[in-house]
């Protein structure tokens, strides 16, 4: 009888060994795809942060992020992107005695920074491109809004909201890895996804777009102007939004992630589902 989907020991297996193939890749070809899985990303954000910026009521609001940002990860995985989200699944090969735990850190290393290389890349893109004048700049108050609060994340909130974030993501990753067509592996990362956006959950890759983007519309002084008049952004909080205060909520974000996507997610599935012996 033919199968339409992998089992999870199956998943569990091929996740492994293509942990070796990513642990094997050369810099260069890490640094070119992770540039790619940071723009895949920001992509899937700015496109959500566009449609959305109109919308006054929250739920409604994230509601229509959700149906949106999940292209970004469907692209790293139909494309072959490397995230360094998904790649904390890694640990798995490294349990396995597949991987090293020398290697998990170099890739892990390298991809985190091209992730960083390729979102920041498409925000100065996006701010260039003129996108943020949508709704007589409202899109670019919005965009700094956002910022805003990612940036001001408390450490606490941050580490819980990532780990939740990253638990999804890794789900969804191992879902479409179930799936043996392109439409089954496409629904299988979209709900996931769905669900994490429209959570409010924190992706550190997402944010290295959200928050640059942010500060390049901050220099705008009619943006800014906007966000007082729309959102009620106050000058003190312009001046929060800057590299240290962004760099601190991301690295505790990424802790966050690390945990979710490693011990709640990565450890879990490698206990249950490992070939023994």
């Amino acid at each position: 009888m033919e199968k339409y989907f992998n089992s999870p020991a199956e998943v569990v297996e091929a996740n492994m060994k293509g942990a070796e193939g990513k642990a094997a890749l050369s810099v260069s070809r890490m640094v070119l795809l992770g540039i790619l899985a940071g723009a895949f990303i920001a992509l899937g954000g700015a496109a959500s942060s566009t449609a959305a910026h109109g919308i006054a009521d929250v739920g409604l609001a994230r509601a229509v992020c959700g149906m949106i940002f999940p292209v970004g990860l469907m692209m790293v995985i139909l494309l072959g992107g490397e995230l360094f989200t998904g790649n904390c699944l890694m640990i798995m090969a490294v349990l396995d005695g597949r991987v090293s735990w020398g290697r998990l850190l170099r890739n892990l290393a390298v991809v985190y920074l091209s992730n960083l290389a390729g979102a920041l890349l498409t925000a100065l893109l996006l701010t260039l491109s003129g996108n943020q004048n949508y709704s007589g700049g409202l899109l670019g108050a919005y965009t700094i809004k956002t910022a805003v609060g990612k940036a001001g994340i408390s450490p606490v909130q941050g580490i819980a909201s990532g780990i939740l974030c990253n638990f999804l993501v890794c789900a969804a990753i191992l879902m479409a890895a179930a799936a043996r067509e392109i439409a089954g592996k496409i629904w299988a990362a979209f709900f996931p996804i769905a669900a994490f956006v429209i959570g409010g959950f924190e992706h550190c890759v997402a944010n290295m777009f959200y928050i640059p983007a942010g500060m390049f519309a901050a220099m705008n002084p009619a943006y800014a102007a906007k966000a007082q008049e729309a959102y009620g952004i106050t000058a003190e909080q312009l001046g929060t939004l800057n590299g240290w205060n962004g760099l601190v909520s991301l690295l505790f974000v990424t802790a966050g992630n690390v945990i979710g996507g490693m011990a709640l997610v990565g450890v879990p599935m490698f206990l249950a589902y490992r070939k023994k012996g």
